[in-house]
């Protein structure tokens, strides 16, 4: 399983996305899928309580760049504001200030871009009533993708730009999203092309060299491309370009980005006066 058409064939034998790669993991390592529900099970869990610590107003990292803002967007009078987008918020910037604060998450696929596609979902699952089997399933919907869009390009922000890693991980979550509400795989192939067209060309520009600014808030861009994404391919729109090829011009444009746009902190945010001290 290389790429999204190969997905699909095997969704269409298995049902659903989550369903096809979860058959494919457990036919490539031997472990049986009631083993590898389990794990993904744990998974879950550890996305959930890196939420709730993240959450915490006192959090605050090493550098004090950030900690403490996701309790300003989890306020009452800012989620009923914004509904699903503001909670799916607030706990994509949680988890991605609970990472800055050295504390223990799920990489989805990066460090950097760890509070995506938990935020989509624990938010999906607080105002819609999903189950955790429910969300575990389409964690392997939002795994499959992320194998296909490493295989066919990378998820490393060294390499391809924060394209590939919050970009990656939107349409990690937009594809979870699709399957979590009862759409189709080719809806959810859909969605993934969606996120990764409306967030191709971004750069990676650490300040400092950390995993804070810009990279916390960009969780939350991130996470709100996931839902644009997944609401367009829910409402039955199709992406005019197919997600492999979308993967592929993702990483045609990293390989054109300037080493200064990849992580090295030179260029972008991180060459900013107010955050860079020159």
């Amino acid at each position: 399983m290389r790429t999204f058409a190969d997905f699909l064939r095997d969704a269409a034998k298995y049902g659903t996305l989550g369903a096809a790669a979860l058959h494919w993991q457990a036919k490539q390592d031997g472990f049986s899928e009631d083993e590898h529900i389990a794990r993904m099970r744990s998974r879950l869990q550890v996305m959930r309580d890196s939420a709730k610590a993240g959450l915490s107003p006192n959090l605050r990292s090493v550098s004090g760049m950030v900690g403490g803002q996701a309790a300003l967007m989890n306020a009452p009078e800012q989620l009923g504001r914004f509904g699903l987008l503001g909670k799916a918020g607030a706990y994509a910037l949680s988890i991605a200030e609970y990472n800055a604060c050295m504390g223990k998450i799920v990489a989805a696929p990066t460090a950097g871009s760890c509070g995506i596609l938990p935020g989509a979902l624990l938010a999906a699952q607080e105002q819609d009533g999903f189950s955790d089997d429910e969300l575990i399933m389409a964690l392997f919907a939002a795994a499959g993708v992320g194998r296909i869009i490493a295989l066919q390009a990378t998820v490393s922000g060294a390499e391809g730009g924060c394209q590939a890693e919050c970009g990656a991980a939107a349409a990690m979550a937009a594809s979870a999203l699709v399957q979590l509400y009862g759409g189709t795989p080719e809806m959810a192939s859909h969605a993934c092309a969606f996120a990764l067209m409306n967030m191709l060309g971004l750069v990676c520009d650490p300040v400092q060299g950390l995993v804070e600014v810009p990279c916390v808030y960009r969780n939350v861009g991130g996470v709100s491309q996931a839902l644009s994404a997944a609401q367009m391919a829910l409402s039955g729109i199709a992406s005019p370009i197919p997600s492999d090829e979308m993967i592929l011009a993702m990483k045609q444009v990293g390989d054109m980005l300037p080493a200064c746009l990849r992580e090295t902190g030179e260029g972008g945010c991180a060459a900013c006066r107010s955050v860079c001290g020159k």
